[in-house]
């Protein structure tokens, strides 16, 4: 997942010539916004929710944003790496740098193993996709481990919530869930996708449904659909089953019909 290319205010460059000062607080106290958004065939899928969604994290947090800044940023990267198969990291910084990286997609198994970890959503970042990932890649860090892939945050009192960097989606008596946005989770741009073109509906999900599930699976922009075989230690019946191999391939359909519509950078 190495970044090959980076563009720093609005000039394209070397990675390893990508610089910012130390004194920034996007380094120093995690104060900034980004996006990822995946790359297919040179084509960005959903910039334009991406950066929507960039912008409300920015002024949630009082940041300054230009979001036409970032969107020549973008363009001008992806048509400066001509990359196929790839991902677009964007940041901006309380500094006011902007940060563009394109990076190799990291590879993955085709089911992944998830163990539960405690977690309190803090309620001022609602909704903000922030750089204060500090807790989110902890998680994941004690998850492993464990033994496991990926970690799954539950609250203390044992609402299931989300990976640290996906959406969780679980077929229970053959209909497929996935927790609330009341719960405090991110409004992802893949799950916002899948209760488009699936039949998924929001259910206030405990570690009891998930006991009881069939399938599950965690859905991101570079994941798409991505099948869990077992929830701390305990096998899933199927993985994949055919509700999550049903979405899989809707949400690919509908990633294939927007793209078809989007401009080569």
């Amino acid at each position: 997942m190495a970044p090959t290319l980076a563009i720093l205010d609005g000039d394209v460059m070397d990675v390893a010539q990508a610089q910012i000062p130390v004194t920034d607080d996007g380094l120093l106290r995690g104060d900034g916004v980004f996006e990822v958004m995946r790359i297919y065939g040179g084509r960005p899928f959903a910039m334009d929710e991406h950066l929507e969604r960039m912008a409300r994290s920015a002024q949630t947090l009082r940041l300054p944003f230009d979001a036409a800044a970032v969107r020549a940023d973008a363009t001008a990267l992806i048509a400066a790496g001509e990359p196929d198969e790839a991902m677009l990291r964007l940041v901006v910084t309380r500094g006011g740098r902007r940060i563009g990286l394109l990076e190799t997609l990291p590879e993955r198994p085709e089911t992944i193993a998830l163990q539960t970890v405690t977690y309190t959503p803090t309620r001022v970042l609602d909704g903000v996709k922030s750089l204060s990932y500090g807790a989110n890649m902890l998680a994941t860090r004690l998850a492993r481990e464990q033994g496991a892939d990926e970690a799954l945050l539950v609250t203390p009192h044992g609402r299931v919530l989300e990976g640290p960097t996906t959406s969780l989606f679980y077929v229970l008596e053959g209909t497929l869930y996935t927790p609330p946005l009341s719960d405090r989770i991110l409004d992802s741009v893949t799950r916002r996708a899948l209760l488009a073109v699936t039949d998924a509906s929001e259910r206030i999900t405990t570690l009891d449904d998930l006991a009881a599930a069939g399938e599950a699976f965690l859905a991101s922009s570079l994941r798409e659909v991505h099948p869990i075989h077992a929830i701390d230690g305990t096998a899933l019946a199927q993985a994949p089953g055919p509700v999550s191999t049903a979405a899989a391939a809707a949400v690919r359909e509908h990633i294939e019909a927007q793209l078809a519509r989007t401009p080569a950078a």
